[in-house]
This record gives C-alpha cells, sequence and structure tokens, in this order.
C-alpha cells in the first residue's frame, strides 16, 4: 500500500524534529550553566528553530513519498512544489530574523541604561533599536521576494517595471518626500549621536526624556506622563536642548529675593548644613552669592549641582523650602518687607529774584574781546549810491544807521559822509 510510506515519511519527519531540537536543547542547556548567553538564545531559538527543521524535514518527505506514489511528473506538483517552497522560505526567513534579534540583544546586554554613567549604553541601545527594525525590514522584503520570484512570469513584470524605472522614482520621491526625509532623519539621529534613548531633553518648552526613536518619528515622555510625539525631521531642523548629551550631571540656580538685612554669612552656614544632610547633593558645586540689590530688595542666588535632572529638581526644591524656614525661624529680618517713611508738608519760603546771569558766558558777553567781536559781527556796511547831479558814487550816509554818528570814517567830516574805508 503506496500510502504507507506517505506516513512513515511524516512520522520519520516529525520524530526527527523532535530528537533534534531535544538534543540541540540539552547542549546549548548545559552551556547556559556557564553562559548566560545559551539560555537567552535556546529561549530566543527555541520555536524558529522547531518550526523550520519540522518544514524542512516534511518538504523533503511528502515530496519523496509523492514521487513514489505517483511517479514523476505527478498532477499538481507545480502547485504543491510552490507551496513547499514558500512555507520554507517563510521558516527560513523567521530563523534568519530570531537570530538577528539574538545578537541585537546580546549586544545590548552588554550595555545597561541603569547605571549611573550610561551615555554610551544609551547610544549604543539607540542604534541597535535602528539596525533591528531596518533588518527586520530587509530580511521581510527579502523573503517576499523570494516568494515573489517563483512564480511563473513575475520575470516579465519586473521587466516591465525596471522599464518605467525612472518614471517610477520621480512620481515616488515626490509623493514620498516627506516621509522620505524622516527615515533618513531618522538614520542620521541613531548614528550621529544627537540624542539617545533615556536622553533629557526640552523640546517645544516641555521637560522630558527620549523614550522612543524610530525611522519617522521620536517619542518624548514629558514629566507629567504626556507622550511629545515629534517627526525626525524635527531634532535635525530645529533647535532644542539636551541635559545629557555628554553627562547627566547638572547644575542648578535657587534664587530668594531677600530684605538689604539678611546675614548672607549665617545664611551660607545654613547652606552647609542643608547640603551636609541630603544624598541629592553630588559635592561638586554649592556657591551662595548676592547677585542683585534694587528695587528695595538683595537677590541671593544659591548654585547647586546633583547627579542627574530629576535628583537636580529635589535638591533645589529641598534647598528652596529649607532656608524659607530658616528666614522664618532663626532670621526673620531677612524676610522682605516693603517700607514707606512719612514726612511733614515742609514750609513755604519767599523766594527773591535775583540778577540773571544769563549773559555771562554768552557769544558776545562776559569775555575780554566781546567789543572787537562785537564790532566784527554788527558793524555797518557802506553802501555807494549814485546822485543825478554829482557823477561819483558816494556812501549813503544815512544807511549806516545810529553806528555812524560814533564811527570815526564818518564823525569829523562838515558832511557826515564818510570815505567808504573801514580800514581808516
Amino acid at each position: 500500500m503506496p500510502w504507507i510510506q506517505l506516513v512513515i515519511s511524516v512520522a520519520a519527519a516529525v520524530v526527527l524534529t523532535f530528537v533534534v531540537s531535544a538534543v540541540v536543547g540539552w547542549v546549548f542547556g548545559f552551556v547556559a550553566k556557564r553562559k548566560e548567553w545559551a539560555a537567552a538564545f535556546v529561549a530566543r531559538m527555541r520555536r524558529p528553530f522547531r518550526w523550520t527543521l519540522l518544514v524542512v524535514l516534511m518538504t523533503i518527505a511528502l515530496r519523496t513519498s509523492f514521487d513514489a506514489m505517483f511517479g514523476t511528473p505527478w498532477p499538481g506538483q507545480e502547485a504543491v512544489s510552490q507551496l513547499f517552497r514558500c512555507a520554507v522560505i517563510v521558516v527560513v526567513a523567521w530563523f534568519v530574523g530570531a537570530l538577528a534579534i539574538f545578537f541585537e540583544d546580546l549586544g545590548l546586554a552588554r550595555y545597561r541604561v541603569d547605571t549611573p554613567d550610561n551615555r554610551v549604553a544609551r547610544r549604543v541601545r539607540t542604534q541597535v533599536l535602528i539596525l533591528r527594525r531596518l533588518t527586520m525590514v530587509v530580511v521581510v522584503v527579502l523573503a517576499l521576494g523570494a516568494v515573489l520570484l517563483g512564480f511563473p512570469g513575475v520575470e516579465a513584470v519586473g521587466a516591465s517595471v525596471l522599464a518605467s524605472a525612472g518614471l517610477v522614482s520621480v512620481v515616488a520621491g515626490l509623493a514620498a518626500q516627506s516621509t522620505l526625509a524622516n527615515v533618513f532623519a531618522g538614520i542620521q539621529l541613531a548614528f550621529s549621536d544627537a540624542i539617545r534613548i533615556d536622553d533629557v531633553v526640552v523640546v517645544e518648552g516641555q521637560w522630558g526624556l527620549i523614550e522612543e526613536i524610530t525611522l519617522s518619528y521620536v517619542v518624548v515622555h514629558i514629566w507629567d506622563d504626556r507622550r511629545l510625539v515629534l517627526p525626525s525631521t524635527y531634532f535635525t531642523t530645529t533647535p532644542f536642548e539636551n541635559w545629557t548629551r555628554r553627562t547627566s550631571e547638572l547644575l542648578g540656580a535657587v534664587e530668594l529675593d531677600l530684605d538689604w538685612r539678611v546675614d548672607t554669612g549665617a545664611m551660607r552656614a545654613e547652606l552647609d548644613r542643608i547640603l551636609a544632610g541630603t544624598d541629592l547633593w553630588d559635592g561638586r558645586t554649592k556657591v551662595l552669592q548676592v547677585t542683585d540689590a534694587t528695587g528695595g530688595y538683595v537677590r541671593v542666588r544659591v548654585l547647586v549641582t546633583a547627579k542627574d535632572a530629576g535628583t537636580l529638581f529635589d535638591l533645589r526644591c529641598l534647598v528652596r523650602e529649607d532656608l524659607v524656614t530658616w528666614l522664618h525661624a532663626q532670621a526673620p529680618e531677612g524676610v522682605p518687607r516693603s517700607r514707606l517713611q512719612m514726612v511733614d508738608a515742609e514750609p513755604v519760603r519767599p523766594r527773591r529774584p535775583g540778577a540773571s546771569s544769563s549773559g555771562s558766558g554768552g557769544l558776545f558777553t562776559g569775555e575780554n574781546a566781546d567789543s572787537e567781536r562785537t564790532a566784527l559781527f554788527t558793524q555797518a556796511i557802506p553802501i555807494p549810491i549814485v546822485h543825478d547831479a554829482d557823477p561819483a558814487p558816494r556812501p549813503y550816509a544815512s544807511s549806516l544807521g545810529a553806528e555812524a554818528e560814533h564811527d570815526p570814517h564818518v564823525a569829523g567830516r562838515p558832511d557826515g559822509r564818510g570815505d567808504g574805508r573801514p580800514d581808516r
């Protein structure tokens, strides 16, 4: 009976699959007692390995049994062969993808992000996550291409697509311009080290952590548990603040407007006591300075440092609260106050009009040479005129004005006429 061979072949394929899986699992289980990666490998690859081995062995068993039962060629051989081939391609792609994810997880395990100085680990994690997505895309595209190329007629379709590739590429580029820009921006962010997973950033006026970086968008976990989703191009075209670009340590300020009578020396001693009693301060910097003294108050600024942004925020709140409490309890004179001064009305005193001194320093007064300068600018200029009875031109004495009576060039002559010469 030919169907007995088919049953035996299928049973043998199933049994061989379980036997090989058991042997491989035992070997890796023995290694896992000494190596942690072996246990992770077994957990990640158990199902893909079993299904891949089962599909490959079943394909071999069925094709061999069908050839023995129906001869070669047998009816429906092409359809069954295409089905087996597609199944093998799918399970192999699954196996390859799982293997790639295992190696990526193995690399991530070496760089932990739950340590204080985790800048390198966050950078590696960001790059590996981007590579994982790219790997999955490549594996799926290759598997889909391998499946399609096995069907008759696909070669002709591919040739026609390649012939119109120029027009299609132009249309696709115009239609997907923003999408492609985000994809390239995501790759740039992953490998340029501009932002990383768990980086503390300030974007759009919001403080938060980088939670996820994809090929098209970036998710920012805001401090109040909201999520701000931004396109990848935002971080390549818009300025933003990255508080953990190099290190996670930060410096923060606490400012207080106090009264002029505040004792800054005692306030410094109180600051030392506050910082000595808390683990939030990292011991790097502590400064108390008076930075301004205007508007009836003195501005006291306290600078402290902490290991990260969250710890710094708590430390600033602690310092502010304890200093305010100390001011009320120990130094109430430093609490800001507003002062008003009451002044009685002053008696009105009679004022005597005094001589004006506006001309003591003028252009033509107030100096020894005022007369010469006055004569220079105000001296009369003789204008010659001609009378009908006298053909010779004579100066017109009456045009000289009142100055002619005292002018040495006019006075002393019988007719009162000058000679027109200012040098005499």
